[in-house]
């Protein structure tokens, strides 16, 4: 049974005595034996709005019931897997756009403010379900209930910021698919160009389409793990192998640029934000946690991984762009003469790692669509397995399209960056912290509130500028 609440939005929530709404697979939204849903523990005022009680006794991480949780170390895992993809290997790319300082120094920053935001999003998602005694709470379930409880302004956009929030996820994770389906064809057209015949990359693709159904068919997160482990395993080598090449005959920093033209920053922002920003996955992969209170705190499971994907990021872009300088591709993979049988292990290994991370990208998109717009149609359907299935299907051939349409990996990278994760990875948790301290919670001087708006003003200006100047450079290279 799915749960309204008086505004007619569905929340998908859990609340202290959960029901699985499906018998197999990762459930990551619950719903609860109470028709009353979110607002049980809610005191409705005369003006019609709801505030909810504040339970002090309540843990919403003691009363989760999470069919198959993973474990800190397959947390981990997901974690690094959800975030050393494509990005990664376009840092080279990146720096081009940006200049070795600059590049090197905005990624940490970049990096820690994606890391902190993600905090801010966590945090806030716990303390939503502490009022309202809900285990689990969705991203947008989130945005929805915090912005009834935030400033009387933006409760009228309560209901619809839960589908603004749906709809970004789902563009955005789209997205990442759609890379990584670029990524994958153009390496291996690469390697089968040099020993047999040069196809089209859109056969490549359209040779692809099968497999990643069958990938995209698994529904259960934690099978997924081992995949997600072996293509950790395999990436690090490539890193590995790729530096050995980076390294020899590098060029020293005198022969590239310190700072880039300023113009060019926004694609220097789109793809470091797309690369170090897993929001979807984060947010995933926690509510999947066998112990959820490992998350955060200074040495959690959160800081650890993108501490370590920060750093490699930085190094790699570094260190990439001293080798090759404005010459730099999309992915790097691509600048490696394909001759050598140590480049072809890497395209090879690359190819692979990707083509196992679709199945974790589009396990996102997947859920929202399924659970929270076309499951409650289906629900008393005795073929309702094979429309999920079916959902599956059509999302890996709405993603294959799209890839065969826009063929531009660098490109397509910084857009989705700069159009999705600018909103999702810092605006949106911004607007939530201050929903859910508002209005007394604040901070000494209301620190929280004026700290907050420059996050959102920050999030917008990479928003429109990014979409722009990527939007632009689609265009340009058309023509």
């Amino acid at each position: 049974r799915w749960i309204w609440n008086r505004r007619g939005r569905k929340l998908i929530v859990a609340m202290s005595s959960p029901k699985e709404t499906r018998e197999e697979g990762v459930n990551l939204q619950l719903v609860g034996d109470s028709e009353k849903g979110a607002y049980k523990n809610s005191v409705h005022h005369e003006d019609g709005e709801s505030s909810p009680l504040s339970t002090e006794d309540y843990d919403p991480h003691l009363h989760r019931n999470v069919p198959h949780p993973t474990s800190n170390m397959e947390t981990l895992v997901h974690i690094l897997k959800g975030s050393l993809g494509t990005g990664i290997l376009a840092m080279p790319e990146a720096f081009a756009n940006s200049g070795y300082v600059s590049g090197f120094i905005n990624t940490i920053i970049i990096g820690a403010l994606c890391t902190y935001c993600l905090h801010i999003l966590v945090r806030t998602q716990y303390i939503i379900c502490k009022r309202n005694r809900l285990p689990i709470l969705t991203f947008p379930a989130s945005m929805q209930m915090a912005l009834e409880q935030g400033p009387k302004p933006l409760r009228r956009y309560a209901k619809a910021s839960a589908i603004i929030v749906d709809v970004f996820l789902i563009i955005y994770q789209l997205g990442i698919c759609c890379v990584y389906i670029v990524f994958v064809a153009t390496n291996i057209k690469q390697l089968i160009d040099y020993y047999w015949v040069d196809f089209d990359v859109k056969l490549h693709m359209l040779i692809l389409l099968l497999p990643l159904i069958g990938l995209n068919c698994i529904r259960n997160l934690k099978v997924l793990a081992p995949f997600s482990s072996f293509a950790n395993v395999i990436t690090f080598v490539g890193l590995g192998l790729i530096l050995t090449y980076i390294l020899e005959d590098m060029a020293g920093p005198s022969a590239r640029q310190a700072f880039a033209p300023i113009g060019k920053f926004p694609l220097f922002f789109g793809t470091v934000l797309f690369a170090l920003e897993a929001v979807g996955v984060v947010i995933a992969v926690e509510n999947n946690m066998k112990t959820p209170k490992s998350f955060g705190g200074y040495f959690g499971v959160l800081n650890i991984g993108m501490f370590v994907i920060t750093i490699l990021y930085a190094i790699i872009g570094f260190l990439g762009y001293l080798k090759y300088g404005a010459d730099a591709k999309g992915s790097i993979t691509l600048n490696i003469p394909q001759m050598d049988p140590t480049a072809q292990a890497i395209t090879i290994i690359f190819a692979v790692a990707i083509f196992i991370s679709y199945g974790l990208q589009c396990y996102v998109p997947v859920e929202i669509i399924w659970n929270q717009y076309l499951l409650k149609r289906f629900e008393d359907s005795p073929k309702k397995l094979a429309w999920e299935f079916a959902t599956r299907i059509v999302v890996v051939i709405m993603t294959f399209l799209l890839a065969v349409a826009i063929p531009r990996l660098g490109l397509f990278i910084s857009l989705f960056g700069a159009l999705c994760l600018s909103a999702l990875g810092l605006a949106f948790p911004a607007i939530m912290e201050i929903c859910v301290l508002w209005p007394d919670k604040l901070g000494p001087g209301r620190f929280v509130l004026y700290r907050d708006i420059a996050l959102i003003i920050f999030g917008i200006v990479g928003l429109v500028a990014g979409t722009y100047v990527s939007v632009r450079d689609i265009i340009l290279s058309f023509m």
